[in-house]
Parts: structure tokens; sequence; C-alpha cells
């Protein structure tokens, strides 16, 4: 049994503690935002928060969150209020959406480290969270957006 803090409120998993977290999350706590893309920890869907960093949740094991704070998209915000989810809508990011929760969540990890960076510094962070359908251009004009409106 694993006890952790999941969007604020206390959890408790029983699984193996080699669960991936990703799994704990989706299926024991059935906060399904968060996406599995490969399993290899390469394309960045499974992004979540752990003690505010953001990790690949699919190569986090259960044990290595015992006591720890995680934060899902879910727990981003309870009302897709949050600059990020408004500026993702306003430069019409998703395509599939299937990535997206992963970027919003490595976007706001970035934005919450430095509030204003440079299109470089945007490009160099987001760098490995992977895009099917290729919408780099609106990723970069949506944390742009948020880093100005916010």
């Amino acid at each position: 049994m694993a006890a952790f803090n999941v969007n604020g409120k206390p959890v408790s998993v029983a699984a193996e503690p080699d669960t991936p977290l990703l799994w704990a999350i989706r299926e024991h706590l059935k906060l399904t935002g968060t996406k599995f893309g490969c399993g290899a920890g390469l394309c960045g869907a499974c992004t979540v928060h752990l003690n505010g960093e953001a990790v690949r949740s699919c190569q986090t094991a259960l044990s290595d969150v015992e006591g720890a704070l995680v934060t899902t998209i879910e727990g981003l915000s309870r009302d897709s209020s949050h600059p990020l989810q408004k500026a993702w809508v306003a430069e019409q990011v998703p395509q599939c959406g299937y990535c997206q929760s992963g970027q919003i969540m490595k976007a706001a990890e970035l934005l919450r480290h430095n509030p204003s960076p440079s299109r470089d510094q945007i490009v160099d962070h987001m760098d490995g969270n992977i895009c099917r359908c290729g919408t780099y251009v609106r990723i970069i004009a949506a944390i742009q957006r948020a880093s100005r409106e916010g």
C-alpha cells in the first residue's frame, strides 16, 4: 500500500511497489487525464508533477511517491482556469489532443520557475515532449501567451 497526496487529497493505492505511477493514477484513482503514450519515458504524454517537478509517470515507481505530492492535469485547475489551459484554447493548440495534458504540465513547470521565458528557453524546456500532430508553433505561442497574461 502506497500512501501519497494527489491533487491536494491523501490517497492510498494497493499495488506492487514497482507499479508505474501512471497506472496507479489511471487505473486505481481513475484520473484519466494523464495519458499513456510510449511507456518508456520518451514522449511526455504521461507528465505529472512530483513535489512540484515534472516527471514521466510511466517511469516513476509507486514506491518513489510514498508521502509525496503528485499533481495531475486534473489538479492544475479545477475549472480549466489556469493561464496555460486558457492559452491552449485561445491558440487552438490541440489537434488529436493526446499529448496535451503532458505538454501543459511540462509548460506549467517552466512558468513556475521562469514566468517570462524567451522562445529559446521554451523550446529548450519543452524538448522531449512530443506532439505527433506537430503543433509545436502553437504550443510555443500558448506558453508565450500564458506568460504574458498569467
